[in-house]
């Protein structure tokens, strides 16, 4: 009798803890691989007239663990910032290439632009960076599609040796140029110039007046090497234009956060998510680091 009891025990225990198993698996299954992203603003964010270190000290205190500088700064303040605070500088904007685009008709100011971009380059390798963000070219009424075409990649590819000799990736971001309109495009536009150091600086809220971020995510794929975080409203766009969609907070516009985090999980991505929105005080530095945060996790 007790022998029997003590048999009927076993199996129901085998049974449930099989069955739990099986459960869990499968739930785990079901759980979208977590996103690995490193929290970072554009310098320029930071308002205030205080130190390149103050405003270092601020991003730290909000949550940020780097930033991507988009304005001239003296290399030993940045560095001496940088080393006292921990903040990573990941990061240089290119300065000049809407001012001198690499698409420009008049060739002195292409070769204007490109040395400005080569600043940005060997003062990326100064800090310690990664990259150097470039805005490749400008379609309008004088440069036609196809100039524009040509001529970016042509001079992209005389920045090239500079870039693989400090070791720094020259990252495409795409913008309201008029230019690289698709990313199947702007996955040609990339490959064509054959270096693993060429890539593209992904921008999640300028897709959004076109189309949708997460199929721009999976069409570029393993060529987005960074992000810019930032939103867009549609409502907005047509009640008041165009720009004004980017008048919402990160999080309250009609950016589709969870499916971006699917597509940022199937292309395996990981690295910097740097804010690009309108910035201020340590209050506001806070809030967009919280909204980072609540977006990612969708």
């Amino acid at each position: 009798m007790t022998n029997s009891i003590n048999r009927r025990h076993f199996l129901a225990t085998a049974a449930v803890t099989a069955a739990t198993s099986g459960f869990s698996a499968s739930r785990a299954a079901a759980v979208a691989p977590r996103v690995k992203l490193q929290k970072a603003v554009k310098f320029s964010m930071v308002a205030g007239k205080g130190s390149v270190q103050e405003k270092f000290q601020l991003l730290v205190d909000a949550g940020f663990t780097g930033v991507d500088i988009n304005v001239r700064l003296d290399h030993d303040e940045v560095n001496r910032a940088r080393d006292k605070t921990g903040l990573i500088v990941h990061g240089v904007v290119g300065y000049d290439h809407w001012g001198k685009p690499f698409s420009h008709q008049d060739k002195q100011i292409r070769s204007q632009g490109r040395e400005s971009f080569l600043g940005a380059i060997r003062d990326a390798k100064a800090y310690g960076a990664t990259s150097a963000l470039l805005v490749p070219g400008v379609c309008n009424k004088t440069v036609s599609y196809q100039d524009a075409y040509k001529r970016s990649q042509a001079e992209i590819r005389k920045c090239l040796p500079l870039a693989e000799d400090l070791g720094i990736q020259i990252l495409i971001e795409n913008v309201w140029n008029n230019f690289l309109l698709s990313p199947i495009e702007t996955a040609r536009f990339i490959d064509e110039l054959k270096s693993p150091l060429v890539g593209s600086y992904f921008d999640v809220g300028n897709v959004v007046r076109f189309g949708w971020p997460e199929q721009w995510i999976t069409a570029l794929g393993s060529r987005i090497k960074k992000l810019d975080i930032k939103e867009y409203s549609r409502k907005l766009q047509n009640q008041k234009g165009p720009y004004a969609g980017f008048g919402v907070k990160i999080g309250d516009g009609d950016c589709d956060w969870p499916a971006v985090m699917k597509a940022l999980a199937k292309i395996k991505f990981s690295g910097w998510a740097t804010a690009e929105v309108s910035g201020g005080d340590s209050a506001r530095l806070k809030d967009i680091s919280r909204r980072m945060d609540k977006v990612f996790s969708a």
